[in-house]
């Protein structure tokens, strides 16, 4: 028997008594047809809280993000710029050139996740018969490989700036936009406040089992319906999904702040180990991913961590590395590349499981780093 502890991301969230109590109780109707008023009062709600015109409720985030990709980019052949370590770019399957006919161009992402606004000026392109139209720049907040970070309000404003000129629209993925929120301790609206588009994702951190919504103007979400309609998006009565996001916008982000705080807390912990094998950029903490880094080179690489916190062996059951009930700990955790792992602080993840957390982990770090 051991205690689980599943710091792998914040998707494995499950659903609030109060989220159930909502589903169960929802007004239902067909959304297709426009007609389910728990996904209408879900739409408005949103998009209001973004500052916003309107909303359109879909599957997943992806999804979210290929549709804006597909309204922006309207002409098959066009281009649109992101992050080379975005979600769209790494983790999407390429369905923007696969489905959409789009051109992915890379900016090189920084740290801090965010890139050149010289680099995009000077590819910006569209006078040439030879090449493709630029017609998007799309953004990640809080940026997810790069750990959590949260975009500068003034990076965006100067993305902006830059982007009025050329007349390019700006689309934000923000999966996580409320934690963003949450460090900036600014209101959604005002860090949205010149994107096009917005995506974000209810099930992400926010415990709500289904669905992601995509912000934009009345005209962009008109476009954005067919297109829904046309990827398989069109989910009838789903407003069984909708009530618990609307709990989620009530009761959960509120309680953000107290994931990045545990976030904090285990990040100066692996810091304070001092072990050679393991970094953590306690400064750059933003929210509630906490990436540990490994050395080039070391032999020890990030997939062994993972498979050993994952393992409870008799010496730790026997000192202090366990529960109350004498159980052996596991922390799930995953993997970006060879030399880092990242642990993902989410709702469900309470002062004990916590400590607890931390018990292993240090007792697997420090036993790995003295193996080194």
């Amino acid at each position: 028997m051991a205690h689980i502890v599943d710091l792998r991301s914040d998707t494995v969230t499950k659903p609030t008594e109060a989220m159930k109590h909502a589903m169960t109780n929802s007004a239902l109707g067909d959304d297709v047809y426009g007609e389910d008023p728990t996904v209408n009062a879900l739409e408005s709600k949103i998009a209001a809280i973004l500052g916003k015109q309107a909303a359109l409720f879909v599957p997943s985030g992806t999804m979210a993000n290929l549709i804006a990709i597909m309204v922006h980019c309207n002409k098959r052949g066009s281009e649109a710029f992101v992050g080379n370590l975005t979600h769209i770019y790494k983790y999407e399957q390429g369905g923007a050139s696969h489905v959409a006919g789009v051109l992915l161009s890379t900016l090189t992402n920084k740290p801090d996740g965010t890139f050149d606004l010289e680099e995009l000026e000077s590819r910006i392109r569209g006078t040439d018969v030879h090449e493709p139209v630029t017609n998007l720049v799309a953004v990640e907040n809080t940026h997810n490989v790069c750990g959590g970070k949260v975009l500068p309000l003034k990076f965006l404003d100067d993305l902006a700036a830059l982007c009025k000129r050329h007349n390019l629209p700006i689309h934000m993925d923000g999966a996580r936009l409320f934690n963003a929120c949450a460090y900036l301790q600014e209101d959604p609206s005002r860090v949205v406040r010149d994107c096009d588009s917005v995506s974000v994702c209810f099930s992400k951190g926010l415990s709500a089992p289904v669905g992601s919504a995509l912000v934009g103007s009345y005209h962009f979400i008109d476009q954005a319906r067919r297109m829904r309609k046309m990827l398989g998006g069109g989910m009838r009565q789903a407003g069984v999904l909708a009530a618990a996001a609307i709990v989620a916008l009530d009761e959960v982000v509120p309680l953000l702040k107290l994931d990045h705080k545990r976030a904090q807390i285990l990040a100066k912990v692996i810091e304070g180990l001092f072990l050679k094998s393991f970094t953590v950029d306690v400064e750059g903490q933003h929210s509630n991913i906490v990436l540990v880094r490994i050395p080039a080179h070391s032999a020890l690489t990030a997939e062994q961590v993972v498979a050993r916190l994952a393992q409870v062996c008799l010496a730790e059951t026997q000192g202090d590395c366990k529960t109350t009930n004498d159980e052996g700990v596991i922390v799930k955790a995953i993997y970006f590349n060879s030399k880092t792992l990242r642990f993902t602080i989410h709702r469900e993840i309470s002062d004990e499981d916590l400590w607890l957390a931390i018990m292993k982990i240090t007792y697997v770090f420090k036993e790995l780093d003295a193996a080194a």
